[in-house]
């Protein structure tokens, strides 16, 4: 939601910002005439807000219990102790989180911030009521979680993301497979994922667990399953297509297909083997977001690019030429799962057959990126 979309709790819609004097601005610059020198300010900064009346007999919550959106906005406020800071922070206009706050303190009937043309501090009530808003707003959000959590059990759902043909590969056949013997009730659904989002989908808890090749990003923990080559992905009408082997040296001329900005650097670097052992700078070419596209561009001739041996077997193309390469390191196969979602019973239940069905686990890279199927 932006700030010219926002709707705020007891207040009317607003189209489009409202800019508020900024709460550090110099006491010498005077407002205009008639107007409330500081929006986020109470009009008589040394008396307490009026209590709430007290309410009519009905059901709680009444007039006097806060919401926990302005139990938010209270916090990040605290702890910018800036209204045009917080309410960056919060993508709500500067008047909105002024009039919020005031409406928190009319039901609490406390003052909670002092402010002035070039400060705003906490009042003592406001510091002691702090650490009780902070454990509300802290109480609410495990209360998500854990329904997420549960919600998820009784499902009996698992999502599966996959990048390139890894949900086609034995080992990924073969977790799947154990992961339904053990629970037959459990629905597996299985995505295919782009080089854009094959991580992004985890953070985004878009699916559960990935299927993918590590090195992966922090906050990623990952279980090692294969080992495997790479190769070289050439057009059948280069004159090394027709090697039974090359080696990095001979490809130093050749552009190599790139990948779109949003995907990490160093992602695509792997694969590309940029730098290359000898220093050589990779030349790149057009860019694809996906394996299909990759591969149209190498038939095309358009510029060539290295994948797991695999390849050769799931990717047949016409047009394409896979070679050995001598020097070229290999490619790790792994299942990945989000490190704070690891106690969820359905990826612990992934894990658990993955683990069984795994080798010893090999000496893991670790970069910021993971790399493609």
């Amino acid at each position: 939601m932006t700030a010219g979309e926002a709707a705020v709790d007891g207040g009317a819609p607003f189209t489009g910002p409202q800019p508020e004097p900024d709460p550090q601005q110099d006491p010498g610059t005077a407002p205009h005439p008639g107007a409330d020198p500081d929006p986020g300010a109470d009009p008589d900064p040394g008396a307490a807000p009026a209590p709430a009346p007290e309410p009519a007999p009905g059901p709680w919550p009444d007039s006097r219990t806060p919401s926990l959106h302005q139990l938010r906005l209270f916090v990040a406020l605290a702890e910018e102790l800036h209204f045009s800071r917080a309410a960056a922070r919060l993508f709500i206009t500067q008047s909105a989180l002024s009039q919020q706050i005031k409406d928190l303190e009319r039901r609490l009937g406390l003052k909670l911030f002092d402010r002035t043309s070039r400060a705003v501090t906490l009042t003592a009530p406001g510091r002691v009521l702090l650490a009780d808003a902070r454990a509300a707003v802290a109480a609410v959000d495990r209360l998500s979680r854990s329904a997420h959590t549960q919600a998820r059990r009784l499902s009996g759902r698992l999502v599966v993301g996959s990048i390139g043909a890894e949900a086609a590969m034995p080992h990924t056949r073969a977790v799947l497979r154990l992961l339904h013997e053990r629970h037959p009730r459990l629905h597996i659904d299985v995505r295919s994922l782009n080089f854009i989002d094959h991580v992004d989908a985890l953070f985004r808890q878009e699916v559960d667990i990935v299927f993918l090749r590590p090195p992966v990003p922090s906050g990623i923990e990952v279980l090692h399953l294969a080992t495997e080559p790479r190769v070289a992905c050439l057009p059948a009408g280069d004159p090394l297509a027709g090697r039974d082997r090359i080696t990095l040296a001979q490809l130093a001329r050749h552009l190599v297909i790139d990948v779109p900005p949003q995907v990490p650097r160093v992602w695509w670097d792997f694969w590309a083997v940029d730098p290359r052992p000898d220093g050589t700078p990779v030349r790149y070419g057009p860019v694809a977001s996906d394996m299909e596209g990759l591969l149209h561009l190498v038939a095309q001739g358009r510029g060539m690019c290295f994948l797991p041996a695999a390849a050769r077997d799931f990717f047949p193309r016409p047009g394409v030429r896979y070679v050995e390469v001598t020097d070229l390191p290999p490619s790790t196969s792994a299942l990945a799962w989000l490190r704070t979602n690891r106690a969820e019973p359905v990826i612990q239940a992934a894990v658990h057959a993955a683990a069984s069905l795994s080798p010893p686990p090999a000496p893991a890279r670790r970069l910021p990126g993971c790399l493609p199927g």
